[in-house]
């Protein structure tokens, strides 16, 4: 394979043209024959995207679909020209409906007069010019559309929707002025002797197929409404403080490093670090949490929240594409264009389905003339031209990509970003959730709470030297020995050297001490004996808190506890996974009775305890070989390597960059209520679906035997 496909381009298109999953097939199908070329087009979005080598240009690409009758344009993120281009469609399509209805309803009436019911007819409406005159307009100008869209079709070599409707109507169009035009030669215009005409077939049925395209129409808007509220959400300008001026500037003006305040009940219009002042600020519209969230120096701000009560002085850390917002609306873009794996079914059938249904329609028209009713055209061509109309493939296309659209997007409003439709169809098959204990059972933000001595050491040396060690790290429990340090008033030394033993602890020298910290495994593989404070241990671990031991120089120096609260809503979000059904198992780091105690208060019976970082990807791996369908729900940075081997990686939390790489789903709130929330999505949209599904094939396996 050749360097440059290994680098592949994306380039996405917003397509213009297309009918039904047919021409979506088909559009995939001729880039898909281009060397280098990975096609998926959407009907539902209407949207192409395409992974191409360096050797192809856009410009090939969109030229490659324009020459099969399609209208390609680079998809941007300036949606308001596409809105209003589909907003102008649906209106055109709504007049052409109302104008087909209106001349269609004299036709439908004078239909009656076939059936003897008694219903009074208006001698005009019988009349065959009359109907010819209300007829031609319908098929001519208001079905102009799909006369187009078939003859396109079918100069590229393929057949769609607008074939069928164009083949249907036009039989019976045809058939109904030859003999319009027969009874006039014959001067037998006598309306007690009918001819057989079919003008009412034609425009009944255009009138109806743009009955059903409008409503298509709606439903692809409304599908793409989240992403319209999401960027909704943007502030379009911000108060920016330079050179202790304060400017109105748009957005787009504003730079990396800029000062911006906030006022109570303004928007914050990007992400940033607040520098001064404190406020309450509600998340609410990104992460879906009603409760607002106190900010102060040092916090991050996340553009499009609201700022509540208090002024604030923020610094833009993030711009452009790279705020949370303009992440979270890619990621919900790129999930809504995404394809499922049960919609293949469908995008197989619907690209056969219109030659296969031609088929049967002729084969029924040379069943019924010369066996079944010989000679007899009219009942021949009746029932040729029934199995046309009633045949319907748009209900297979749209069958799935409009769920997968809204199923996506409903997530994004409640803070469930969800990559891409194969996730969100392989969640509901999940049986088996991993929970990593800190910062996704736990808040993740310990407190020291105990703290012991052996003599001769003190407590101010011991805790001076210990929290300089841990000053280095970037672990929860480290912090937290830190802070209680420095609330004592210990004053931290600068370490000579430092090093992190992953899953063991800490090792550094401070004023030519040797200061280990960490767990029973480090004391034991340094040879440092701790069983003289192996019973408070003990006593801390069955209290839920984490043990960590000190030693300086060899010798056992003290022994400090962090507890880390469980979260208020992890025993309820458990609960409501094992009704859903689910094995529920924590892993993590800690000891087994720590991990137990903690295990106990949320309600989850298994636990995997004592599990290095680096060795999380292997538990996760032994419980998919005993055929589970797992989900990892971690913090998207230490568990990057077991959210990517999980059937479905989860990121709880803030929505950070690597969370939202890493991770399969993100939940943008940090409460485990959020799993079972995009599990119950997932179960509710393939059920929606398989329903879906499900009545297209009945109606079309049904109806077209019927016909």
């Amino acid at each position: 394979m050749s360097e440059a496909t290994h680098e592949l381009k994306k380039t996405e298109f917003d397509i213009g043209g297309m009918t039904c999953a047919a021409c979506a097939a088909r559009i995939e199908k001729v880039l898909n024959k281009l060397p280098g070329v990975e096609a998926s087009v959407n009907l539902a979005s209407e949207r192409a995207s395409i992974k191409h080598n360096e050797e192809i240009t856009a410009l090939q690409l969109a030229a490659k679909i324009e020459a099969i009758g399609y209208q390609a344009k680079l998809h941007t993120e300036e949606t308001e020209e596409v809105d209003a281009d589909k907003h102008k469609a649906r209106t055109i399509l709504k007049l052409r409906f109302f104008i087909s209805a209106i001349l269609s309803i004299p036709l439908l009436w004078a239909m009656f007069a076939h059936f003897n019911l008694g219903i009074y007819v208006p001698e005009l409406f019988v009349n065959p010019w009359f109907q010819f005159s209300l007829a031609t307009p319908v098929q001519f100008v208001i079905g102009w559309p799909f006369y187009r869209s078939a003859f396109k079709a079918l100069r590229s070599g393929s057949a769609n929707m607008d074939v069928l409707v164009s083949l249907g109507t036009s039989a019976a169009y045809a058939y109904s002025v030859k003999e319009t035009i027969r009874y006039a030669q014959e001067g037998n215009i006598d309306h007690m002797v009918m001819p057989q005409l079919y003008y009412e077939v034609s425009v009944i049925l255009v009138t109806l197929i743009l009955l059903g395209k409008w409503m298509e129409a709606l439903a692809k808007g409304h599908a793409s409404d989240a992403i319209k509220k999401l960027m909704g959400l943007q502030a379009k300008t911000a108060t920016v403080v330079r050179d202790g001026q304060e400017l109105q500037l748009p957005i787009e003006a504003v730079l990396l490093g800029d000062l911006i305040r906030v006022k109570p009940g303004e928007k914050v219009p990007l992400d940033g670090i607040v520098r001064e002042g404190t406020s309450a600020v509600d998340e609410s519209m990104l992460t879906g949490e009603s409760i607002p969230v106190d900010k102060q120096a040092g916090d991050t701000v996340i553009g499009a929240t609201l700022n509540k009560n208090g002024a604030l002085l923020f610094e833009v850390t993030k711009i452009g594409k790279e705020t949370a917002l303009a992440q979270i609306i890619r990621i919900v873009e790129e999930a809504q264009g995404s394809k499922a794996p049960i919609q293949r079914l469908a995008d197989r059938i619907s690209g056969v389905f219109v030659p296969i249904v031609v088929g049967i329609s002729i084969l029924i028209f040379l069943l019924w003339f010369f066996l079944l009713d010989k000679g007899n055209f009219t009942r021949a061509f009746e029932n040729s031209i029934a199995v046309l109309v009633i045949a319907c493939p748009c209900a297979l296309g749209l069958a799935t990509p409009t769920s997968i659209m809204v199923g996506t997007g409903r997530g994004a409003e409640y803070g469930i970003l969800i990559k891409g439709g194969e996730h969100l169809e392989t969640a509901h098959k999940l049986n088996t959730i991993v929970l990593d204990k800190t910062g996704t059972i736990t808040k993740g933000k310990p407190e020291l709470t105990d703290f012991i001595v052996v003599e001769p050491e003190t407590e101010q040396a011991v805790l001076t030297l210990a929290a300089s060690v841990e000053r280095n790290s970037e672990h929860p429990l480290a912090e937290a020995i830190v802070k209680g340090a420095l609330k004592q008033g210990c004053n931290l030394s600068a370490t000579e050297s430092f090093e992190a033993i992953p899953g063991f602890g800490l090792l550094a020298v401070i004023n030519e001490t040797r200061v280990h910290i960490g767990t029973r495994k480090l004391m034991e593989r340094v040879k440092i004996d701790y069983h003289s404070l192996e019973q408070q241990m003990e006593q801390l671990e069955s209290e839920g808190k984490t043990a960590m031991l000190i030693a300086f120089d060899g010798q056992l120096a003290g022994l400090v506890g962090v507890a880390d609260t469980v979260k208020e809503t992890s025993q309820a979000a458990v609960k409501r996974m094992r009704e859903l059904g689910l094995e529920v198992i924590m892993i993590t780091g800690d000891n087994p009775r720590t991990a137990a105690a903690i295990a106990k208060l949320v309600g989850i019976d298994h636990i995997l305890a004592e599990v290095l970082p680096e060795d999380k990807a292997g538990e996760i791996a032994k419980l998919k070989a005993m055929g589970k369908k797992v989900a990892m729900v971690g913090d998207g940075i230490n568990d990057a390597p077991a959210l990517v081997l999980a059937d479905i990686g989860m990121a709880i939390g803030t929505g950070t960059d690597v969370a939202i790489e890493a991770a399969d789903i993100t939940l943008m709130r940090g409460d485990l209520g959020s799993v079972v929330d995009a599990i119950e999505l997932s179960r509710k949209t393939m059920r929606n679906i398989r329903q879906n599904l499900f009545w297209a094939f009945f109606y079309n396996a049904i109806g077209i035997p019927i016909a």
